[in-house]
């Protein structure tokens, strides 16, 4: 365990995240404020996997022991005031595999409090029992039950939420929705009370820092009143849609969860029993890369085999869905990485079902919604994604099912579809891009300006391609079918990619045949032209690709995603929504490029051990910001400050899936 600090700023930006498998999930600081309007214990997906609802804000504990009060918890006000601030009272605190874990000292007396989720549910338990107290009466807890009920993007205000409540028994509070659904809070070792009030602007400092709202007002439904013995644990349990009335155990409640995060690292060392010492950081990213699988209905359309559940990626936590793209790129760390195969297999057949003209959706909005396919490089990863699986499992049953689709994503990159995606015929190169229009994962937009439109042939794309029909030429060859036709059109690609190259020999343009000089920009797209099990590029050239990254780009926490002396460089990601926009591929550091850079680096030196402690530092990141996870983005400016979303899939996947294939080389050279 550490002792956070009784500084409060570094309490409130430790932040811890938990997920349910859904979609759903529970958040909060160290310090147990509200910094951001994402932040709450019970997050739902009422509609999943999309449907997210905000439900239970807070459980606030008071510990009472006589006429002695500690509160465990801190707010933070509008006008600026901290009350109460409950925070110095942490005496230790520490992540549990992925639980929250805390031990609160006040006088005599030491309370440990845990909260988790139960996988598969739309449920919260935060619990407490007492560690260290004295003879005599027991002291008790008094929770304040703060709900509320829009969704989890919005930030909900006084009178947006009035709820039916009812008691049943003494033990258990409901709160009845606007739409019909519930949600249950039931005392474990104490008993429940309705006092109703709204408890008015909480102050949300994060939000105001992206020039967002700032406040949110909660609804006070009532109380908890809990004895806290010497023996067992007591608490509430929030969920929606409860299947019954009766009131789990905690204690086995807990060990479920405990168990299922130990069978997860037990998966993932029998998978890589030839690994004999894996550290507890890569084990943290092995929990923290279950929390973004989800299941997913299969689409409609034709599936390459139909199941009654299909999976997915949360893209990220908070605010992110599941992406297309994200999924494919997080797919081979969160599931082959970590010992999961069937899990790879599920999402890619799920993800079978919504491809459509050779292409697969960048985001799902929502329940009832079209899919957006503005994506030119998810189908690519696709395919690269399908290489992965198969490399890992042999599986040509799936393989044979998948490859008429496969076949379809790149007959249409070859004839052409939407949003002008086509090759050239001239050189073999794919070109996409339309005014108004963003394709690539550089895809920030502000209006109707998008910030890196890259139109042209983006390099990264053009690596995929080739990539791609590599993979194809292999695959038709497991199939017993001819594989020319793949092979010389991978040829006629290779040559073509040549014209990436920059005549002073420091690596590769970002783009060629565009409409400006856009192209010309030291960017780190170019490190997949190396990264990729198939490189375009001879070894001088992989080499030089290598060198620009490394001194340009090269950050602890990933590659800037452009050169600092570029006029057009942002260093720090920060601001309202237009600036934090303009910045985001414009100097802006990110967490995934730096697994593929450590793969490129051990491309050209061939030594494991120096490539793979280019990933070191996240482990040191991994106990600030997001606890247990890997953050999206940093400041391209030193000290580098993490930005942006505190849990990223493809940041923890592509680290993961780094170190586990420099390991196995290490240790294979051993």
């Amino acid at each position: 365990m550490t002792k956070p600090s009784a500084d409060l700023d570094r309490a409130e930006r430790r932040e811890w995240w938990v997920a349910n498998g859904r979609g759903g999930y529970a958040a909060g600081t160290v310090a147990g404020s509200l910094t951001r309007g994402y932040h709450g214990l019970l997050t739902a997906t009422i509609d999943p996997p999309l449907g997210r609802r905000l439900q239970v804000a807070k459980l606030d504990a008071t510990l009472i022991d006589g006429d002695r009060h500690w509160p465990l918890f801190t707010n933070r006000w509008a006008d600026g005031c901290v009350e109460p601030d409950g925070h110095p009272l942490i005496d230790a605190f520490r992540l549990d595999g992925r639980m929250p874990v805390w031990h609160w000292a006040c006088g005599d007396l030491l309370v440990e409090q845990r909260i988790w989720m139960p996988r598969g549910e739309d449920s919260v338990w935060s619990v407490y029992r007492l560690l260290q107290g004295r003879t005599g009466a027991a002291p008790c807890l008094r929770v304040a039950l703060l709900l509320a009920d829009h969704d989890h993007h919005h930030v909900g205000h006084k009178g947006n939420f009035d709820p039916i409540l009812t008691l049943d028994g003494d033990a258990r509070l409901t709160a009845r929705c606007a739409d019909g659904h519930d949600i249950a809070l039931m005392a474990v070792g104490g008993s429940m009370r309705i006092d109703r009030a709204w408890i008015e602007h909480f102050a949300l400092p994060i939000e105001r820092e992206r020039g967002l709202s700032d406040q949110k007002d909660l609804l006070r439904v009532g109380f908890a009143e809990l004895s806290l013995g010497t023996t067992g644990w007591c608490g509430v349990l929030a969920t929606v849609a409860p299947d019954d009335k009766t009131v789990p155990d905690p204690e086995q409640a807990l060990e479920r969860f405990r168990q299922n995060d130990r069978a997860l690292v037990r998966t993932a060392r029998t998978h890589h029993k030839q690994i004999p010492d894996v550290p507890a950081w890569i084990e943290q990213l092995v929990l923290a890369a279950d929390s973004f699988l989800i299941e997913r209905p299969i689409s409609t359309q034709p599936a390459v085999q139909p199941q009654a559940k299909g999976g997915s990626v949360i893209a990220g936590y908070p605010w992110f869905g599941d992406w297309g793209r994200d999924t494919m790129i997080a797919l081979p760390g969160l599931t082959l990485a970590t010992g999961r195969p069937e899990i790879a297999k599920r999402i890619l057949e799920t993800f079978a079902g919504f491809v459509d003209r050779g292409m697969l959706p960048n985001r799902f909005p929502g329940a009832g919604e079209t899919p957006a396919y503005n994506t030119v490089d998810a189908a690519l990863w696709y395919i690269d994604a399908w290489h992965a699986y198969i490399e890992a499992s042999e599986d040509l049953v799936a393989l044979a099912r998948a490859f008429p689709i496969l076949e379809s994503i790149v007959a249409h990159y070859r004839e052409g579809t939407r949003y002008g995606i086509g090759m050239d015929p001239a050189d073999g190169l794919i070109r996409a891009g339309e005014p108004g229009v963003q394709l690539t994962w550089m895809d920030a937009k502000v209006g109707d300006w998008v910030v890196t439109p890259r139109i042209g042939k983006p390099v990264e794309i053009n690596a995929l391609w080739y990539q791609g029909l590599r993979v194809m030429a292999d695959f038709a060859g497991r199939l017993g079918r001819d594989p020319r036709r793949y092979r010389s059109a991978a040829e006629r690609t290779r040559a073509g990619f040549a014209r990436f190259l920059r005549p002073d020999g420091s690596g590769l343009y970002d783009v060629i045949d565009g409409p400006d000089d856009e192209g010309a920009r030291i960017r780190p797209n170019q490190i997949f032209a190396v990264s990729l099990t198939h490189s375009p590029l001879d070894a001088p050239a992989q080499a030089s690709v290598v060198d620009v990254c490394t001194h340009r780009l090269l950050c602890p926490f990933g590659l800037r995603t452009l050169a600092q002396e570029d006029p057009e460089y942002r260093g720090r990601y920060e601001g309202d929504v237009w600036s934090r926009d303009a910045a985001y591929h414009q100097g802006t550091v990110w967490a995934w490029l730096l697994g593929h850079y450590a793969l490129a680096e051990y491309r050209i030196t061939g030594d494991a051990a120096a490539a793979q402690a280019r990933l070191a530092p996240i482990a040191d990141h991994l106990l600030d910001a997001g606890l247990g996870t890997v953050g999206e983005i940093f400041d391209g400016d030193p000290p580098h400050h993490p930005r942006g979303c505190p849990s990223q899939a493809w940041s923890v996947a592509c680290i993961l899936d780094a170190w586990t294939r420099l390991e196995r080389i290490r240790v294979g050279k051993g």
